[in-house]
C-alpha cells in the first residue's frame, strides 16, 4: 500500500515532518490562547479526568458509581453508595460535595447530600450530551453554528433487544429529520448534502434486534428494511447519514449494510452516505481498500470517518476471556501508525472519498492539514470531527484556522447517557488513552507532534497473563471461512439423518427391536435417528461387563488414562463442527450454544486429564519417623445418567471424571 511509511510520509514523499510540525505549532498556539478562557467547570472536569488517569483505583470506583447512578433514585441509597465507593479518597470534587462527604458519618441528612450528588452527576453527563431530545438540542446547536461549526447528531443507545425498541430508535431519527425542510425543486436530481443540516450518526445495532455475526447478510437485510426510509428522508432534506462502527462482532454486518447502500442504484448519485473506520482494528486497512473499490464505481463521493476507536478495553477483555485473537492493536503507537497510513490513503482518493478526520490528537490534525496542502482540491473534500464537550479550545482553534469542523453531539435519556459517559471516560483515561480530551499541555510541542514510535520487534503482541489451563475458544463466527465450514458440517450431518444406532455392551454391538426415536424439536417431522432401547437383560449385561473390565482398567497408569482422554479431546476438536451440527438437529440449539457445548466437552477431557496426572503422585503426609503418602484409588463401577440440556458437555464431564480415575462406567445418555 502506498504511503505506508510512518511519520506522515505520503505516497510522493511531499508531506514532510517540517510541514506537520508547522501546522501543529499553529494549532497549539491558537488552542493555548483559547485555553485561558476556560470556565471553572472545564477546569474541574480536567482535574477529574487527570485524577482518573493517575489513579486506577479511583478510576474504577468512579466508573462503577457513574454506571450505577441512574438506578439510585432513593437519596439514602445514593448517599450510602457514594460513601462506600469513595470513603477515604481525596476526591477532585466541588467543595460542597467534599464538605457533605466528610459529614456523612455524622448523620447529615441524605435529603441534602443526595440531590447534590445527583446534580453533579447530571452536570458531568450533560457535559458530554447535547440534550435528552431534539428540543433540548436547539440552543446547543445554535451555539455551535454561531462558531461556524457543523454538527453530527448521535441518538444514544445501541444493541436493542426487541423490534418495538428498534422501531422507537428509528422514529427518534425520523423526528430529527422532520425539523428540516423537504426539497421541493423538481427535476433537479439527487439533492446534495447541505452543510448547514446536521449529519446523522447511526448505530446499526439500534435498528434491528436480531443482528448476528453468524448471518451478516440476513442481518443487513433486516437493518436495511428500516434504514432505507430514513436514508431517503435524509436525502430529501439535504442531511447526511454516517454508519458508526461498533463492536468487532458486528463489523462485517455494518460493512455489508454500507455496501448495499452505496451500490444501490437509488443512491449512486447521492453524496450523503458515510461510514466510520476504527484505526485500532488490525484489519482496518483491508476494509479501507475494499470500501475504496466500492466508492470508485459511484458518480458521487462517500464519506469515510477515520477514528481511533472507542471500545478498546471491551475488545481486549472479551478476546482474552474467550481465548480469541485480540482484534485491536495492544500498543497505542501501532494504532497511531495505522491511523496515519489510512489518512494518507484517504487523501490519495479525495476525488471519490470525503475524509472526516475524527480526532483530538494534535499530530493527526496537523498531518491532515499537511496532506490537504499536498493534494490539489483535497481542502474542500475533508473536515475535522471532534466530540461534544471535549477539548473546546482545540476544535475552536481548528475552526478559526479556516478548516471545516464538525462536532459529534450525542443526545438522549440519562440512563443510556451514563453508559456513553462511562465509555468516554474509559476511552480517555485507560492506559491506551486513544484520545487526550483535547487537553493541551504546556510542555514541549515536539513531544506532541512526534511521529508514532516504530513497530516493536522481538516481543509478543499479546497481552501477557492467564491461567495454565485454557478453555477451548468458542467460534466467534466473525470470519467468513469459519461460517462456511460450520454450514458445510450442517450439510454433511443432514445427509446422515434417519439411521439406526445399536447398544454397545462390553465392546459388542446389540441391535434391538425396541428403540427410542429421536426427532428434531424444531421440525417434529424430521427423523434424526433411532437408538436401541435397553431392557433389564441388557442392563445386567452392562453391569457384568463393567465389573469384568474394572480390574484391568484400574491397573493402567494414570498417565495412560489421561493420554486416552487427551486423544479423545483431539478427535473431538477435529470434529467439533459435526458434533455441534448434531446438537442443532437433535437438541434444537442455535449455532453458538451448540458450539459452546462441544467446547465445554473438550475442556472436561483436557482438564480432567491434567488433574489426573496432578493427583497421581498423591500428597505427602509425613510425620517424624514415618513416610506417608495420601493417594486416591478407583472405587469400582459408576453409572452415568446425564441430563438433556447439555447433551454432550455434561455427559463428557461425568464420564471422563469417572474413567480417568480408574473406574469403569455404564453410560445411559439422555433420551
Amino acid at each position: 500500500m502506498s504511503g505506508s511509511g510512518s511519520g506522515g510520509q505520503g505516497a510522493s514523499g511531499q508531506v514532510t515532518e517540517v510541514r506537520v510540525a508547522w501546522f501543529g505549532e499553529q494549532i497549539l498556539q491558537a488552542a493555548r490562547g483559547l485555553r485561558t478562557k476556560q470556565s471553572a467547570a472545564d477546569r474541574w472536569l480536567e482535574g477529574f479526568l487527570q485524577r482518573s488517569m493517575e489513579n486506577e483505583a479511583f478510576r474504577v470506583q468512579a466508573l462503577r458509581f457513574i454506571d450505577a447512578l441512574p438506578a439510585l433514585t432513593n437519596d439514602a441509597d445514593l448517599v450510602r453508595h457514594f460513601n462506600e465507593y469513595f470513603s477515604g479518597q481525596d476526591l477532585p470534587l466541588p467543595g460542597s460535595l467534599k464538605w457533605g462527604i466528610s459529614r456523612v458519618a455524622r448523620g447529615i441528612a441524605p435529603a441534602i447530600l443526595g440531590p447534590a450528588i445527583r446534580s453533579a452527576g447530571r452536570i458531568l453527563a450533560r457535559r458530554f450530551l447535547g440534550g435528552s431530545d431534539i428540543r433540548e438540542l436547539k440552543d446547543g446547536l445554535q451555539h455551535l453554528r454561531r462558531q461556524g461549526l457543523s454538527v453530527s447528531l448521535d441518538r444514544l443507545g445501541e444493541a436493542v433487544v426487541s423490534e418495538p425498541e428498534a422501531g422507537r430508535y428509528l422514529q427518534a431519527y425520523l423526528d430529527v429529520l422532520e425539523g428540516f425542510p423537504e426539497e421541493t425543486a423538481e427535476g433537479a436530481g439527487p439533492r446534495h448534502v447541505d452543510p448547514e443540516v446536521p449529519n446523522l450518526s447511526l448505530k446499526v445495532s439500534s435498528l434491528y434486534s436480531r443482528i448476528s455475526p453468524r448471518d451478516p447478510e440476513g442481518s443487513a437485510m433486516g437493518i436495511l428494511a428500516r434504514l432505507r426510509p430514513l436514508v431517503r428522508m435524509a436525502r430529501d432534506r439535504g442531511a447526511s447519514v454516517c454508519l458508526d462502527m461498533e463492536q468487532y462482532d458486528i463489523k462485517q454486518v455494518t460493512l455489508a449494510v454500507f455496501r448495499e447502500l452505496i451500490t444501490d442504484p437509488e443512491f449512486l448519485g447521492w453524496d450523503g452516505l458515510g461510514i466510520a473506520l476504527q484505526a485500532y482494528l488490525r484489519d482496518t486497512e483491508q476494509d479501507l481498500e475494499e470500501i475504496l473499490g466500492w466508492a470508485d464505481g459511484r458518480s458521487a463521493p462517500v464519506t469515510l470517518r477515520l477514528v481511533r476507536g472507542a471500545y478498546w478495553d471491551q475488545e481486549v477483555v472479551l478476546a482474552q476471556r474467550e481465548g480469541w485473537p485480540i482484534p485491536v492493536w495492544t500498543r497505542k503507537a501501532d494504532t497511531d501508525r495505522l491511523f496515519e497510513r489510512c489518512l494518507v490513503r484517504l487523501f490519495e482518493h479525495h476525488e471519490s472519498v470525503r475524509t472526516a478526520v475524527a480526532t483530538h490528537n494534535v499530530r493527526s490534525l496537523a498531518l491532515a492539514m499537511a496532506l490537504a496542502e499536498q493534494y490539489a482540491g483535497a481542502r474542500q473534500r475533508f473536515e475535522f470531527q471532534m466530540l461534544y464537550g471535549m477539548g473546546e479550545s482545540l476544535h475552536t482553534a481548528v475552526a478559526e484556522l479556516g478548516y471545516r469542523t464538525r462536532i459529534y453531539v450525542p443526545f438522549g435519556a440519562l440512563l443510556p447517557g451514563m453508559a456513553y459517559l462511562v465509555r468516554r471516560l474509559l476511552e480517555n483515561s485507560c492506559s491506551q488513552s486513544f484520545l487526550s480530551m483535547g487537553r493541551i499541555p504546556d510542555g514541549d510541542a515536539a513531544a506532541l507532534l512526534a511521529p508514532p514510535a516504530p513497530a516493536a520487534t522481538g516481543e509478543p503482541e499479546a497481552v501477557p497473563g492467564g491461567p495454565v489451563f485454557l478453555n477451548e475458544p468458542r467460534r466467534r463466527f466473525t470470519d467468513a471461512g469459519e461460517r462456511q465450514a460450520f454450514s458445510a458440517a450442517l450439510s454433511r450431518v443432514a445427509g446422515q439423518l434417519g439411521e439406526d444406532y445399536p447398544l454397545i455392551i462390553g465392546g459388542v454391538e446389540q441391535a434391538l427391536e425396541t428403540g427410542i426415536v429421536s426427532l428434531n424439536p424444531s421440525r417434529p417431522d424430521e427423523h434424526i435417528g433411532r437408538v436401541s432401547a435397553a431392557g433389564a437383560e441388557q442392563a445386567e449385561a452392562a453391569v457384568k461387563a463393567a465389573r469384568s473390565a474394572f480390574h484391568g482398567w484400574r491397573d493402567t497408569t494414570p498417565s495412560q488414562r489421561a493420554a486416552l482422554l487427551q486423544a479423545a479431546a483431539g478427535l473431538l476438536r477435529d470434529q467439533r463442527d459435526e458434533f455441534a451440527a448434531w446438537e442443532i438437529f437433535e437438541a434444537g440449539k442455535n449455532w453458538p450454544e451448540a458450539d459452546a457445548d462441544v467446547t465445554e466437552a473438550i475442556d472436561f477431557l483436557e482438564y480432567y486429564a491434567a488433574e489426573a496426572r496432578r493427583l497421581a503422585d498423591g500428597t505427602a503426609m509425613d510425620v517424624p519417623g514415618e513416610t506417608n503418602r495420601y493417594l486416591y484409588r478407583p472405587r469400582g463401577v459408576g453409572v452415568i445418567l446425564p441430563p438433556w440440556n447439555f447433551p454432550l458437555a455434561i455427559l463428557t464431564g461425568m464420564l471422563s471424571a469417572a474413567v480417568v480415575t480408574g473406574n469403569t462406567a455404564i453410560l445411559k445418555p439422555s433420551s
